[in-house]
This record gives structure tokens, C-alpha cells and sequence, in this order.
């Protein structure tokens, strides 16, 4: 970065910039119809420089900081992007990550200047429904085709006039069309403001200015990436985790769905190879480039200093190579529904793994690892319309080399929050049956990991229910000495009688049926100290009282089960 800029009026740029994209995200949140934009908040908000390069992203969802500047770079290569031109698209293989992410893209113009953008917003949303076999798009699939409508990159304003036939196409293919068609309005709104603050602010402070210090904030993110590999040793360290199975293939699949990584660090440049990993699958579980770029971004971001700007400099000192036809760069037209949730996670536990190798002091071990996807979706009872439920559910985090993990958060590639209770009853025909902790699902060691959560719902009318989880077979990993958290579970629960399901199902249940969800926790971090050493005297005095007590324990336990 030039001396010429200086650090204070840079600082004030990135919080600048940072306010955009957050202050986009807080329109779209408030102006949404669907409970999964504004009670779950899964969205994200950008700002790009008129070449399309990153700039600053609101505190969103990780999963698609590396994702949007593909599907800005896509919407640029589609055509040039006119005053009041807006452009949309979900298309996994032309910038999107799966099917329910719709991507908006707008280029900003001075009005004295329309001969070149000053920059881009864009946002991006999760949409409950986008059509496809299933209700929420997130089936089992086994090719693109199955998991909804496909919109390459079109615009649906054009100098500021709605095209409104495109409009009433989308909206003739999705389930829950007011809905839809709310939420892309909000997209817009979202849009509007970030444009009206951005040239609020080159008006103040002139063009020129304001695209220098995007330029800066660029430059300075790549300084601190390069700064951050400096400070691991040069070397190359590898991982190799495993997905459960990919829906479609059996449980366990005949051969295991292995994502394999090696980080070569070479003073200031970082190379990360997927080399070795599963060619793409049958099932849902294909995650596309944008998806493994997004892991990465967020692994590093991870490590990077809290102020580091999010911008796409960080990215320049480290090569990613993805093959082409694997599970971590899927070709068309596989299936990708569970790769942008479920095999993002993967991703991102075994490049920390990998990490954890280079003697670094801040890895953690393995959280949750898995999204917990679940969609509920059928004919309203009374009124004759569909409805669409998606919700993720959250787990243990692994522990760190400071601290015990959290218990019954999201983590990693996913930053939602859950749907309330009151919203998701009043919304939808479901009641929770229970809501708590998963207590004793961390793995133990020196710090444990936090615990997993239990969530049941009960159907209040016919629906159709699918899950796509993961960590049900293989267990999140403790570090150096710690233990693995336990796996998740699922349960369909009829007039009382417990059947156990696989990690990736969908049913049609009836009303009065229950789905249990029982998420992985995470994994420990460290040897655990033993604490009775101290204190046998004190054991030894009373061992009848404690073993006269673990047999009542032991028939109540008895009594539960009979009763069941």
C-alpha cells in the first residue's frame, strides 16, 4: 500500500465501507416475508469496486464470502450492466453456490458519469422454496434438475423497468409464490440502499478518493495474509476427513466420501490442494468451487487479525486448486443442494486439521460439522396453499486451546440463528415438542467441547419432511488428546414408539407424527486432568451410599424404558 494513504482516514474507509454492506442486510432483514430472511437472517450483503472485486462484506453468513464475488464476476461476463439494471441468478454452475441462494447484482453509476460503474452491491438470500421434487429444494437428489428452477444470470430490471414476464415465470415454478416474490423485493430494497449510501459518500468525498481506498483496503488485506503465512513455518500439512454418505448410496456408502487437503506454506504464499479428494457423487452432497473457495476464505479469515478488512485481497498470496469432476468442484449438472451446507463444513474441519499440524496456538477442534438441514413442507389444512419450512439446526462447538467450546450454536460455514419457537408455530402447522441442550454430547478433554441440541417437532398436518445432516457416522475430532464429540441422531417418533433414521431421509409423515433431531457435539481439546487424585480418603469412607445410589438410578432408568 502507498505511504500516501493514510492508516486513520484507511480505518475510517473500512468502517465506512463495512456499514454499507451491514446497513443493506438490516433493510433486507426487516423488509422480508419468509421467517427464514428475517428471523433466521440467512443473507448476505456486499460491496464490490468497479472491477467486481470484494470490498467489504456485512457480518452475514461465511459461507458465501468467497461464493459472491463469483456470482458478481458471472453477472459482469453475462452483459454490460446499465443505470437501474439489475441482475439475478442461482445457477450453482454459473456463479451461485445450490439452488436456494438468489443472488442480486446492481452497478452503481455517478449520474454525471454513466461511461463506468463506480462500483457493485449485491446480496444474496436463502429462499425457502425455489420448486424442485421436494418442499424447501433441499432433496435428495441426484442431478440439478431435481432440486428447482435454474436462472443463469438475467436481468430482472432493465434501466430500471421490472421485466415482469421473467418475474411471472420464477414465480410460476416455486411453491410459495407471495412469498417469494416479498423476499425479492426485499433483495431490491437492500440494493437501493446500498447504492444511495455509497454515492452519499462519493459525493461527499469524490470519486477518485473513494476508489483509491478501495484499491487500499485491498492491498492492505493482502499485506495482513501475507503477514498471517509468514507466521506458520514453511511446510506442507495435511488432512483427510470423511462425509457420512451422500443420501443416495447407502449408509455407509460402499466406498467413503473422503475430502482430502494438503497446505503447502512458502514464506509469504500459501497453496491449498484438494487433490485426491472423491470424484463427484450421485447424491446432493457435490460442493461447486465458489462453495470450496468460500471454506477456505473463511479459514483464513479465521486466523487473520480481528480488523483485517474482508476484502478480496486476502485471497491474492494463496492458490486454491479444486479438480474439476471431484466432490469439492462438481461439474454439471450434479446434484448441490447439501454441498453448499453440508460439505462446506468438511471442508473447513479438514483444513484446520490440516492446520493444527503446523504447531499453530489457536486451532480448535472440530465443532459440529453439520447443518442439521431440515425442510417441512405441505397443503395448508384450510386454505387450499402450500407452505415451505427450512430451518438449520445448531450444535457444540469444538473446544480451543484457551476455552470450552460453546454449547448449541451455529458454527463456521453458517451464521443463522434459529427460527423462535413462537414464529415457527405461528407460521407453520408444527408445535416443538422440546427445545434443550443435548447435555454430555461434547467430547471431553483439558477443554470440552460444547454440547450438541435436541429439537422435536410435532406435524399438526400432513407434511412432507426431508433432513440432510451429516456427523452421524463419523464424529467430530478432538485435538491432542481431546476426545471426538458424540454423533448426531435422528428419530421418527410415532404413538410413542421410536424408529431410528438415517442421516439423510424424507418421509411423508402424518399429523401427530414427531421428528427428533439430535445434533453432534463438539470435540475436546487437550488430555483431561484428573481431579480425584487429591481426595481418595474422602471416596473411600462412604462407597455403599454411592453404590446404593447408582442402583436407584439404575431402576428408575429401567422404569423409563418400560414406560417407552
Amino acid at each position: 500500500m502507498s505511504d500516501s494513504y493514510h492508516p486513520i482516514k484507511l480505518e475510517i474507509y473500512r468502517n465506512l465501507f463495512s456499514s454499507v454492506a451491514q446497513e443493506m442486510g438490516t433493510v433486507l432483514r426487516r423488509t422480508a416475508y419468509s421467517p427464514n430472511i428475517k428471523e433466521r437472517r440467512d443473507y448476505s450483503c456486499a460491496l464490490f469496486d468497479g472491477q467486481g472485486q470484494l470490498v467489504a462484506m456485512g457480518d452475514h453468513m461465511p459461507v458465501h464470502l468467497g461464493s459472491m464475488p463469483l456470482a458478481v464476476r458471472a453477472a459482469i461476463d453475462a452483459f454490460p450492466l446499465h443505470p437501474g439494471d439489475v441482475v439475478f441468478l442461482n445457477d450453482p454452475f454459473a456463479g451461485g453456490t445450490h439452488l436456494p441462494d438468489v443472488t442480486m447484482v446492481a452497478a452503481l453509476y455517478e449520474p454525471s458519469n454513466v461511461s463506468r460503474p463506480v462500483s457493485f452491491v449485491a446480496c444474496r438470500a436463502h429462499h425457502s422454496d425455489v420448486g424442485g421434487i421436494s418442499p424447501g429444494s433441499m432433496p435428495l437428489s441426484t442431478d440439478i434438475f431435481q432440486e428447482g428452477i435454474r436462472i443463469p444470470p438475467v436481468r430482472l430490471y432493465q434501466r430500471g423497468e421490472l421485466n415482469r414476464d421473467l418475474l411471472r415465470l420464477v414465480l410460476l415454478n416455486v411453491r410459495t409464490p407471495r412469498e417469494r416474490e416479498g423476499d425479492l423485493a426485499a433483495q431490491i430494497g437492500s440494493l437501493k440502499v446500498g447504492e444511495k449510501r455509497l454515492l452519499t459518500l462519493v459525493e461527499k468525498n469524490g470519486r477518485q478518493e473513494v476508489e483509491a481506498y478501495m484499491k487500499a483496503l485491498q492491498d492492505y488485506g493482502e499485506r495482513v495474509m501475507r503477514e498471517l503465512i509468514t507466521r506458520i513455518p514453511d511446510g506442507c500439512y495435511r488432512a483427510e476427513d470423511f462425509l457420512d454418505d451422500d443420501g443416495t448410496s447407502g449408509d455407509p456408502p460402499r466406498r467413503p466420501i473422503n475430502i482430502k487437503v494438503s497446505v503447502e506454506v512458502h514464506r509469504e504464499r500459501m497453496k491449498v490442494d484438494f487433490s485426491g479428494s472423491h470424484p463427484q457423487v450421485r447424491g446432493c452432497v457435490n460442493a461447486v468451487e465458489a462453495i470450496t473457495l468460500s471454506a477456505v476464505y473463511y479459514v483464513l479469515r479465521c486466523l487473520a487479525p480481528d480488523d483485517a478488512p474482508t476484502s478480496s485481497g486476502l485471497l491474492r498470496p494463496v492458490e486454491v486448486i479444486t479438480p474439476a469432476g471431484t466432490i469439492v468442484n462438481a461439474s454439471y449438472p450434479a446434484a448441490t443442494a447439501g454441498g453448499n451446507v453440508e460439505t462446506s463444513q468438511r471442508i473447513v474441519d479438514v483444513l484446520l486439521r490440516a492446520l493444527s499440524t503446523a504447531g499453530l496456538d489457536n486451532i480448535p477442534a472440530a465443532s459440529s460439522g453439520t447443518m442439521n438441514n431440515l425442510t417441512v413442507g405441505s397443503v395448508g389444512p384450510n386454505t387450499g396453499q402450500t407452505f415451505s419450512y427450512y430451518e438449520t439446526i445448531g450444535g457444540g462447538m469444538g473446544a480451543s486451546p484457551q476455552a470450552d467450546g460453546d454449547s448449541g450454536v451455529h458454527t463456521h460455514m453458517t451464521n443463522t440463528l434459529n427460527t423462535p419457537i413462537e414464529a415457527l408455530e405461528t407460521y407453520f402447522p408444527v408445535r416443538v415438542r422440546e427445545y434443550r441442550l443435548r447435555r454430555e454430547s461434547g467430547g471431553q478433554g483439558k477443554f470440552r467441547g460444547g454440547d450438541g441440541i435436541i429439537r422435536s417437532l410435532e406435524m399438526l398436518a400432513d407434511c412432507q419432511v426431508t433432513m440432510l445432516s451429516e456427523r452421524r457416522r463419523h464424529a467430530p475430532y478432538g485435538l491432542h488428546g481431546g476426545e471426538s464429540g458424540k454423533t448426531g441422531k435422528n428419530y421418527l417418533i410415532v404413538k410413542g414408539k421410536r424408529k431410528k433414521l438415517p442421516g439423510k431421509f424424507s418421509l411423508s409423515l402424518s399429523k401427530g407424527e414427531i421428528i427428533r433431531i439430535e445434533t453432534p457435539g463438539g470435540g475436546g481439546w487437550g488430555k483431561k486432568q484428573q481431579t480425584t487424585d487429591h481426595r481418595p480418603q474422602t471416596t473411600d469412607h462412604r462407597p455403599q451410599t454411592t453404590d446404593n445410589r447408582q442402583q436407584t438410578t439404575d431402576n428408575r432408568q429401567q422404569t423409563t424404558d418400560n414406560r417407552q
